[in-house]
C-alpha cells in the first residue's frame, strides 16, 4: 500500500508564505532552517515518517530529485496539499518512494543486548510524546529537537539504524518481551 501524507484533519497552521517565487527567508528557526515553509515541511515529514531531522532533509531532497523539481517547489506543493490543493502526481510518487526508502532497514538487524523493559517502555513513551508534539506543531524547532533526541535514544537502545525501525522494534519488544 502506498504511503501518502494523509489530509484527514487540517494540518496545524502551515506557513502563509509558501509560494516558491517568494523569498520567505527569515532568521534561523532551529536545525539550520531559515525558510518557515521548509521548517514546517521538515517537521511534518519527521512526524509522519517518523524520522530524524537529517532523514527528513534526505526525504525532501530525494523527493525533489526524483520528481525533477526543487526542494522549494516540493515544499510549496506539500503546504498547498495541507490546505486542500491536489498534490502533483510526480511529487506524490517521489515522496512515497523517498519515505519507503527511509523506512527500509539496510539489513536485517539483530540486537544481542536489549535494554530493560522499563527503559524501553520509557524511551518509547518519550518518542510517542515527542511525535505527538511535532504533529501538533510541525514548524516548532523545539518539537523537532525533542523528536530528534527521543529518536536517537530509541535507536541506540534498540540497536537500530532508523527511528522507524527502532520504534517498531521497541513496540514489539515491549508488547512481547523475550523469554529468558
Amino acid at each position: 500500500m502506498p504511503t501518502v501524507i494523509p489530509p484527514a484533519a487540517p494540518d496545524p497552521a502551515p506557513p502563509a508564505a509558501a509560494d516558491p517565487s517568494q523569498d520567505t527567508r527569515q532568521r534561523a528557526t532551529g536545525h539550520g532552517i531559515e525558510d518557515p515553509a521548509k521548517a514546517w515541511t521538515l517537521g511534518r515529514l519527521m512526524a509522519l515518517t517518523p524520522c530524524t531531522a537529517p532523514a527528513a532533509r534526505q526525504i525532501l531532497a530525494a523527493t525533489a530529485s526524483t520528481a525533477g523539481t526543487t526542494e522549494r517547489q516540493v515544499t510549496a506543493a506539500l503546504v498547498g496539499y495541507s490546505r486542500g490543493a491536489p498534490l502533483p502526481r510526480r511529487i506524490e510518487r517521489a515522496l512515497q518512494l523517498a519515505i519507503r526508502v527511509a523506512r527500509t532497514p539496510a539489513t536485517e538487524q539483530t540486537c544481542g543486548l536489549l535494554p530493560s523493559l522499563t527503559r524501553a517502555s520509557d524511551a518509547l513513551d518519550r518518542f510517542r510524546t515527542s511525535l505527538a508534539r511535532l504533529h501538533a506543531a510541525p514548524a516548532d524547532p523545539e518539537a523537532r529537537r525533542s523528536l530528534d533526541d527521543a529518536a536517537y535514544t530509541l535507536c541506540v537502545l534498540m540497536g537500530r539504524r532508523t527511528a522507524h525501525e527502532a520504534m517498531r522494534a521497541a513496540e514489539e519488544y515491549v508488547a512481547a518481551p523475550p523469554v529468558a
